[in-house]
């Protein structure tokens, strides 16, 4: 039998260097332009494909947002609910082990039991008044969520004691490293997942209008970035998102900051939306609007005879939506980037792929996160007013006093009226 002959391998160095020489110049050398730019969206052959399912994807939760929007308030905070779950759902996974997880039986149930703890307390906070002031007709329903309110934290500290003694009695010899890194991950999953949500349901309450306009800008800006990038991306912006582009970010800039002047004079002129909610009911609400959104005549009176327009209205909250704008398109985006750069310290593409080409509900909240904090912040320092008004009083009365305290009061401002009407002293 003939034997294969192999190539014989060079024995002395400079045989040794001509083959090195000899194999690279039979090298490719790469295109240094196109190995930078084969992540950008201008040059991925599938662009197109991946266009249309993001486009019906887009289209299908437009619809459903909608449709949620003119429900209310009230389903509007579940639907944050339920992202909030998926969320939660999808980081929950990212960490876990198979093998681990098989000889720990029950074990994420201690994660889903800290998340609902979670859950009770933070919304048990941002809501209380608006359960009170839904039970305030029926004094027994009022007696009981007034109970429930005062010793909600008692009650979410127990809870949160019994999960932590649950997790303790759980713990496995040559497990503990990945219990207690289980145990560690969740705890910043629900910082990560109930600080923007905490913030995000504030904002429902205090009028649809400022949920909707914040949550719109970031759409606008990652829809505008994207086909920005598509057309016209050139130009690498981050390592972190290989696919974002400098063009894409300047032009998403742009159309943000744009979109935020005409969608608020757009929202703004709907009772709907910028009316606060005082209550967990779901009719429809009617309210004096405030002089944020009253129309004023922005055209200087210096204006020439000649120039078309005579009047042009303005809502003053349009200036305020600039503001919004401006950290939608300059500042917001980098909670997307952080994520980016998240997923790529695990090696994933996305967090989950609960929608069909965007990734999971991780991945569309990135930024969403970030503008949620910015809205309420800027909501609470420059358009509540800081003095207290009549109405902050008297929430404040029906939060803390109780029915009987409450009559106390009543009947004290009648007397004290009384003799300021009759001049007693």
């Amino acid at each position: 039998m003939q034997k294969d002959q192999s190539p014989s391998l060079p024995s002395t160095p400079t045989a040794r260097i001509r083959h090195r020489r000899r194999s690279y110049s039979h090298e490719v050398v790469p295109d240094v332009s196109k190995l930078n730019g084969s992540y950008l969206l201008v040059n991925d052959q599938t662009k197109y494909r991946s266009m249309r399912i993001r486009t019906y994807s887009s289209l299908w939760m437009l619809g459903s947002v909608i449709l949620i929007l003119y429900l209310g308030h009230l389903y509007i905070c579940a639907m944050i609910v339920v992202i909030q779950i998926f969320m939660a759902s999808e980081l929950f996974h990212l960490l876990r082990r198979a093998h681990e997880d098989k000889r720990l039986p029950g074990f994420k149930f201690i994660n889903w039991h800290f998340f609902f703890t979670a859950m009770l307390y933070v919304y048990g906070r941002i809501l209380s008044q608006q359960l009170v002031n839904t039970v305030t007709s029926d004094k027994f329903f009022y007696k009981l969520v007034s109970g429930l309110i005062k010793y909600q934290m008692v009650i979410c500290y127990f809870a949160y004691i019994a999960g932590m003694m649950w997790f303790i009695l759980s713990l496995k010899k040559k497990m503990y490293k990945y219990q207690f890194g289980q145990y560690a991950w969740t705890h910043m999953i629900l910082i990560v997942v109930f600080i923007q949500s905490s913030f995000t349901v504030a904002n429902i309450f205090e009028g649809i209008f400022w949920f909707l306009l914040p949550a719109s800008l970031i759409a606008v800006n990652d829809v505008a970035a994207y086909f920005c990038g598509f057309f016209f991306g050139r130009t690498p912006l981050i390592k972190l998102s290989p696919k974002k582009t400098r063009e894409g970010f300047i032009g998403a800039s742009f159309a943000t900051i744009v979109s935020a002047f005409l969608l608020a004079n757009i929202l703004g002129r709907f009772q709907w939306l910028t009316c606060p909610r005082k209550d967990l009911s779901t009719g429809w609400l009617q309210c004096d609007p405030g002089p944020l959104f009253k129309p004023e005549n922005c055209l200087p009176k210096w204006i020439p005879q000649w120039f078309p327009w005579k009047e042009i209205s303005v809502l003053p909250v349009q200036w305020h939506a600039v503001c919004l704008g401006l950290f939608a398109s300059i500042i917001a985006p980098f909670g997307g980037f952080f994520a980016s750069g998240f997923k790529r310290a695990f090696k994933i593409k996305d967090f989950g792929d609960s929608i069909p080409g965007h990734g999971g509900f991780t991945d569309r909240m990135d930024c969403q996160m970030v503008m949620a904090i910015f809205a309420y912040i800027y909501h609470q320092s420059f358009i509540i007013p800081q003095t207290n008004s009549v109405e902050m009083i008297l929430d404040q009365i029906v939060r803390n006093l109780s029915f009987e305290e409450q009559e106390v009061l009543y009947l004290k401002l009648s007397q004290i009226f009384q003799e300021q009407q009759f001049g007693n002293p």
